[in-house]
């Protein structure tokens, strides 16, 4: 048995005790309230356990009722249609993969390489300056593949020496500015509207080369949907 397989055994051992001792807690007034159900599924959505774990606990979850039931108690046999029905809920919630990456190095802007490059639909960029060829270049190609790649960024940043905007715009990608005094400083991606990337990190050489910079990647559905709501608005309004 390899080290890691130890550990996750132990792991699911702990767990299994872990969700014991809840359950019969949980059991004494033949009922699971609120707060015992957010307890439930905390920690199975912590743990990331598997379907067979699941099933496993479920049946752990009947044999515990059935050691309580007496005299065709309803209540107990309600009590264990709220458990079943936390842990499916745990189940069936979709996992949230997370992802961050600094500069200086060449990780950030590799891992946005990547991204341009797997975009199969739709790319929408908001983003204060654009100078690093090798970026540019991926959203080049993404265009040519007939990805809907929209860009949004500052009026002034956009005719800084080494800007890409131009070369994109000619290219034939729809590309719109704030035309404000203020700045357009915002430096987020959606991918294909299920992956979002933000942070600090400009798409420049600067930042790649020199700078402390920041790169968040998540696939958060809340924060995907919140982040394009607000890619629609400046669309529009920068329209």
């Amino acid at each position: 048995m390899t080290q890691n397989t130890t550990h996750e055994a132990a792991t699911l051992a702990s767990l299994r005790q872990e969700l014991d001792d809840l359950l019969k807690r949980s059991l004494t007034d033949r009922r699971v309230s609120k707060a015992e159900r957010q307890q439930l599924e905390t920690l199975l959505s912590g743990a990331a356990v598997q379907e067979s774990t699941l099933a496993e606990l479920r049946h752990r979850a009947v044999q515990i009722a059935k050691g309580a039931v007496k005299d065709d108690d309803v209540r107990v046999v309600q009590w264990l249609g709220d458990v079943l029905s936390a842990l499916s809920s745990a189940a069936a919630r979709p996992r949230v993969v997370s992802e961050a990456h600094f500069s200086p190095g060449d990780t950030c802007v590799r891992r946005i390489a990547e991204l341009l490059t797997d975009a199969k639909e739709q790319l929408d960029i908001c983003v204060f300056t654009i100078t690093d060829d090798r970026v540019s270049d991926q959203i080049l190609a993404a265009h040519r593949r007939r990805v809907a790649v929209r860009i949004i960024t500052d009026d002034e940043k956009a005719f800084d020496e080494g800007s890409d905007i131009d070369r994109l715009r000619r290219a034939g990608v729809p590309v719109r500015v704030d035309n404000s005094v203020h700045h357009m400083h915002h430096k987020f991606a959606l991918f294909d509207r299920r992956r979002l990337l933000t942070g600090s990190y400009n798409w420049t050489r600067a930042a790649a080369r020199d700078n402390q910079e920041n790169l968040v990647i998540t696939g958060d559905p809340a924060l995907v949907e919140a982040f394009a709501s607000t890619f629609e608005d400046l669309w529009r309004r920068f329209g």
